[in-house]
């Protein structure tokens, strides 16, 4: 609008001392054109000067009752032209000429730290169009669409705020602040309700915990400013230097330092409040219209604190608006005579008599002045209306005791706001991502999803989004309870890496990241303003290949051929069908299978949300497999994360989740015992084509491996076919006479089921014989199963030549034997047979030894994971006792490439002879197995962890008196072997008590010793005076020895003791724990060993290099079985079945114990505080009644009580 537009205003001087009111709605005659899309070039001073206006008097006209100062209340100066005569002031429109940036200056330095914040501000026509300033404020301020709109109102003078309520308010505004994206709308100033807003949006930006910043828009008007001179500049302010003076404003009022955003309204006038009230209703009008996202438009609430004619103004305004309005009682004046009338259901004279007198009441003195007084009909007409739409106003009580959620009360308020006229099926979204953003899914479970609500599916897919990404796991169970399915919910890769790339800040996220870009390595280059993009790129790949790392390389990718291209899958299937002669389906039968519950509870332990994962595991069929995954995934992540408190919480919810594992099998085991043992080997395809036992084991979750339906399969699987019940003195002499296999001596498996299967029979004939009596068909039918009882029972012979030497037990007793005759062939040949010419016992060993070797080579490359060669040997030196047969190995072959040469031969004898102790060492090994011994040997191996260090301190003290000691008695001897004696060999002998003789004069003898250390057989002489006796100061060197033994024969030596004392006690309590851990990998050795024990197991290894290079699959073993499915599905259900039986009995134990009861407690007295509420609000309303009842008898003439 260009300067020369200017609009006359009539205004008819009044009488009275108050100027006369300029209203905005009439202030131009002329619409104002739409601005035009401003383009991106435009700079904001270009786009302000072009569309945003100020109003100026233009002429001044005299106010008879004050001197100089025109009706617009400017001086004569402020005026181009004066108009002695006439009754209209003329005012112009021009380009505004104050924008830009506030920078605030406390003159009495009252800010608490926060005056150096900026805020943007501008100076605005009343008469400016609504969409302009939302334009200013969205396109040029670059502010984001608000979820909510709070619009906050009341008394604009300084009053008291009750330090409960106080307390409340700040609380609420903090919540809504940090969890909707709120706009805030007041009057601005730092007087007043404005300024407890602004100073509760202080204390929530102090927090600095906000990822998004804090929007306070302040409406005030220009002409009441003080200081308003130091905001205008032609060009703008960038920034203004804004001084805060609240002690010389006078009349007028300072802008507030905590409010982010500025609209100063300008009418024209100068010291005029209230001209500001037309355009701030009309621009929370508009922005109630704008669309979100979802189309949901913004909701805006009314916020009531105290209050006078103005905010009465406000609020009947939003109330016939439809704007729900929340009052919030005890913060004075009108809120709280509103508060007090709301309840009154009256006629119009009694309700005028109750309004006089809470406003007598709540406005004090102020309601005798003369101009309250011509007020008070408009609050005797207005608020009757006002209480009359009861579903758009809400009052707000605290308690005293500081108790109470504002925030709840505003989501209150729209919830019965949406159930008028119509509107509850166009607002429910909005309703319900308020919910969701305040966390209040009591409040949704109440008023949205209720009995009568039908939702379909579809409806619930966005706000589960907004609860899963928001972390509201209390919403992610409401939305599943009413009948969001998490198949169709997750059903598009899409959703579910969306998921991922929302995912919060978190270890799982930074391995992601360096994944996606490698050069990000430290999480603290993980920037803000490059995290997003780089989250933009991960996808499910990226997921999976993480994944596998954490679970292991034994395990298949999770998501393989989803994330594939449909030609890339079509050639990769096609592929292996032709190089493996399999059908395609049987390919796509082994692929990873996509389940939501399994994709979601991932989602959650990653990023280590113990409530989301608890929901997520829930809803898992397969939930023992989830478990024990969950528990390696967070310790895999605990023991990569530098952040030891993260670790800590990694590792409590992972041992959370095997406790879970323990529950849910140990309930399957006391149900049915093979089913329960046919979980731990079923490969999981959900998981990676993993089984339950092996992710234990992986996980090292040593108290589900001890439970005692896992090792009953363990000792299945150790006996293999044989019977657990036979004692071992049988096992091994059917070892040796196996003949007596054939006979009842030593009971097979097959025996016992055959036996069972026959006592189970006889059981159901009897049954059948006493219900239904004996007959032709039940005899037949009888006669039928013993037949084939019978051909059970007749087995080939073979068979159980097989069974009794394939069983890990009898292979084991085999190896042991074995064992035992190569180290006595050592031993022979090392100590009576060892000839310059190998003899046929020395070949012989040579053999047995390559056996070995071919073992070891054989434990590389059997790898039924499929592993790459490298990762088959860091899986294989992982384990000691491959460590100590590779050593044994390799030092075999030194020392038998050394004895074959003549030069060499003894230093080859040497070396095999060390060898012999390390072949001794292995032996350990083998009594792992036993209940007694094993625990043993893990002690021995903790032990000997602890004398490394502890022979670390101990080399110090040597070293030290050592070289002291040699220093002091020998002068100069360049000797090494001598020098190693005294200053290690000896000190180090001095701690087992062989005291040195020549610390002192008594027992020097000058012929064992050598003068000059010419004698290499003889230690040098010290120092000798004239009559040939050491000179050193042997008072020193008895000090010094009397040291080292405090020191190192008491300190040291109980330190060690202590610590073995200390190893012992923490491992002992455990032993039994540890053992039967540790025997899985034993069992798991002869298991999967041949047959034959050395030499005799290089036939299988022939035979081995054979499939190997045929490529022949794998016999499948116990330790990992496939079923149909249809067995699958079975099993899973019944297993899902078992773990809601373990969750009920878990919950009724924990409602039984100490803290269970304590919790109920507190809950019954929180429901029995609520309702003592009611009936307090129940007795006032009781006792208002009652007392207009009394008045009204009263006014009837009947005599009250007291008369």
């Amino acid at each position: 609008m260009s300067s020369e537009e200017s609009t006359s205003l009539n205004i008819t001087p009044a009488p009275s001392e108050t100027p006369p009111y300029i209203s905005s709605a009439a202030s131009t005659s002329q619409d104002q054109s739409s601005p035009a899309e401003s383009s991106t070039e435009e700079s904001l001073h270009l786009w302000i000067k072009k569309n945003i206006s100020k109003q100026q008097c233009h002429a001044f006209l005299s106010d008879p009752s004050k001197e100089e100062v025109c009706y617009c209340g400017n001086l004569r100066t402020d005026h181009a032209e004066v108009i002695k005569q006439g009754n209209s002031i003329t005012i112009h429109k021009d380009p505004t000429d104050a924008f830009g940036q506030i920078h605030f200056i406390d003159k009495f330095k009252k800010c608490d730290g926060s005056c150096p914040q900026t805020s943007k501000y501008v100076r605005v026509s009343a008469d400016t169009e609504a969409k302009v300033l939302y334009q200013l404020l969205t396109k040029k301020w670059e502010l984001s669409p608000p979820n909510l709109l709070i619009s906050v109102t009341g008394g604009a003078n300084n009053f008291y705020l009750k330090s409960h309520l106080k307390k409340v308010f700040y609380r609420g505004i903090i919540k809504i602040a940090e969890t909707t994206g709120a706009w805030f709308i007041t009057g601005g100033t730092n007087v007043g309700v404005m300024r407890h807003v602004g100073q509760a949006l202080r204390d929530c930006a102090l927090k600095n915990s906000m990822q998004q910043k804090i929007v306070a828009i302040g409406v005030a008007p220009w002409g009441a400013i003080h200081n308003r001179d130091k905001l205008v500049n032609e060009e703008g302010c960038f920034p203004a230097h804004y001084e805060i003076d609240t002690q010389n404003q006078d009349d007028l009022t300072s802008l507030d330092n905590n409010h982010t955003h500025f609209l100063l309204v300008d009418d024209g006038t100068n010291g005029l409040y209230g001209v500001e009230i037309p355009l701030r209703a009309e621009l929370e009008k508009h922005i109630s219209l704008q669309n979100k996202e979802n189309n949901i438009k913004i909701s805006v609430v009314c916020v009531v604190l105290n209050g006078g004619l103005s905010a009465l103004n406000t609020i009947y305004n939003a109330i016939n608006k439809g704007t729900p309005c929340v009052i919030l009682q005890g913060s004075g004046r009108l809120a709280d005579v509103i508060a007090h009338v709301s309840g009154q259901q009256n006629s119009t004279v009694k309700i005028d008599k109750l309004i006089e007198n809470q406003l007598e009441k709540c406005f004090g003195q102020e309601y005798k002045t003369s101009a309250f007084q011509s007020q008070k009909k408009e609050y005797t007409r207005k608020i009757p209306e006002i209480i009359k739409k009861r579903e758009l106003l809400t009052i707000f009580r605290a308690r005293k005791d500081g108790q109470g959620n504002l925030d709840v009360a505003i989501l209150d308020a729209l919830f019965k706001a949406s159930k008028t006229g119509g509107s509850q099926d166009k607002s429910w979204k909005k309703q319900l991502e308020l919910a969701i953003d305040w966390n209040r899914a009591d409040s949704a479970e109440t008023e949205i999803f209720t009995e009568e609500s039908m939702w379909k599916n579809d409806d619930l897919h966005w706000p589960m989004k907004l609860a899963l990404v928001g972390n509201k796991p209390d919403f992610v169970r409401l939305l599943l309870e009413n009948g969001l399915i998490l198949k169709d919910f997750l059903k598009d890769d899409e959703t579910l890496c969306e998921l991922y790339q929302k995912l919060p800040k978190c270890f799982f996220l930074y391995k992601l990241v360096k994944r996606v870009e490698p050069d990000k390595i430290r999480k603290q280059e993980m920037k803000k303003d490059d995290l997003h993009n780089i989250q933009g790129k991960i996808n499910l790949i990226h997921v999976s290949n993480e994944v596998r790392h954490l679970l292991g390389k034994f395990t298949q990718y999770i998501y393989p051929l989803t994330t594939m291209s449909p030609l890339h899958r079509h050639f990769t299937v096609r592929v292996k069908e032709i190089f493996s002669g399999h059908k395609a389906e049987a390919w796509r039968k082994n692929e990873a299978k996509r389940d939501a519950a399994r994709d979601l509870f991932l989602w959650a332990v990653v990023q280590n949300n113990r409530e989301l994962a608890e929901i997520a595991w829930g809803q898992c069929r397969d939930c023992m497999s989830a478990a024990l995954a969950a528990s390696k995934i967070l310790k895999k992540m605990a023991e990569e994360s530098i952040d030891a408190d993260e670790a800590q919480e990694m590792l409590e919810l992972a041992k959370h989740y095997e406790n879970r594992a323990i529950g849910v099998f140990s309930e399957c085991y006391k149900n049915n015992e093979e089913r329960a043992q046919n979980l731990l080997v079923r490969i999981s395809r959900l998981w990676g084509k993993t089984t339950c036992l092996r992710l234990a084991l992986e996980a090292n979750n040593k108290n589900f491996v001890a439970q005692s339906g896992v090792q009953a399969h363990l000792t299945n699987i150790w006996c293999g076919e044989l019977s657990v019940h036979n004692p071992v003195w049988k096992v091994l002499l059917c070892m040796v006479f196996f003949p007596l296999i054939y006979t009842k001596f030593l009971a097979f498996r097959s025996d016992e089921d055959l036996q069972r299967e026959i006592e189970q029979k006889e059981e159901i004939k009897m049954t059948g014989e006493e219900e239904e009596g004996t007959g032709v068909k039940k005899t037949e039918s009888y006669m039928t199963n013993n037949l084939k009882c019978f051909k059970k029972s007749v087995e080939p012979l073979g068979s159980r030549l097989v069974g009794l030497y394939g069983s890990p037990q009898v292979k084991f007793y085999g190896n042991i034997i074995s064992y035992f005759a190569f180290l006595f062939l050592f031993a022979y040949v090392l100590m009576v047979d060892f000839q310059s010419t190998p003899s046929a016992l020395e070949m012989m060993l040579y053999i047995w030894l390559f056996s070995l070797a071919c073992e070891e080579i054989r434990q590389i490359f059997y790898d039924p994971d499929n592993l790459r060669l490298h990762e088959k040997i860091k899986v294989y030196i992982q384990e000691l006792w491959n460590i100590l047969d590779i050593l044994s190995i390799l030092l075999f072959c030194i020392g038998l490439v050394l004895r074959l040469t003549t030069k060499m031969f003894y230093q080859g004898k040497i070396i095999l002879c060390i060898d012999f102790v390390v072949f001794c060492l292995r032996l350990m090994a083998i009594f792992t197995i036993s209940q007694t011994l094993g625990p043993k040997i893990i002690i021995v191996r903790k032990m000997m962890m602890d004398i490394f260090f502890f022979m670390f301190l101990l080399s110090i003290w040597v070293m030290a008196y050592g070289v002291a000691k040699q220093g002091i008695l020998i002068h100069n001897d360049n000797r090494l072997d001598w020098i190693i004696r005294g200053a290690v060999y000896e000190p180090y002998l001095i701690i087992f008590g062989s005291f040195p003789e020549n610390i002192d004069n008594a027992g020097f003898d000058i012929n064992s010793c050598s003068m000059n250390g010419t004698d290499p057989m003889k230690p040098k002489c010290p120092v000798l005076n004239e009559n040939q006796m050491p000179v050193f100061p042997e008072w020193l060197t008895i000090i010094m020895l009397c040291v080292y033994l405090l020191f190192a024969n008491i300190l040291l030596l109980n330190l060690l003791i202590a610590i073995f004392n200390y190893t012992f006690q923490e491992i002992h309590e455990n032993t039994d724990r540890i053992w039967k851990f540790q025997r899985y990998q034993l069992i798991k050795e002869y298991h999967t060993r041949p047959a034959p024990p050395p030499p005799f197991i290089i036939i299988s290894h022939v035979q081995f290099m054979r499939n190997l290079v045929l490529y022949r699959e794998p016999i499948e073993h116990e330790f990992k079985k496939d079923f149909s499915e249809e067995e699958e599905d079975e099993l899973l259900s019944w297993e899902a079945l078992m773990k809601d039986r373990y969750l009920l009995s878990a919950q009724l134990a924990q409602s039984q114990s100490m803290e269970g009861r304590i919790l109920d407690t507190s809950q019954k007295v929180t429901t029995l505080t609520e309702r003592l509420e009611r009936l307090e609000k129940l007795e006032e309303k009781v006792m208002n009644a009652l007392q207009r009842i009394e008045d009204s008898l009263q006014s009837q003439g009947v005599p009250s009580r007291k008369d």
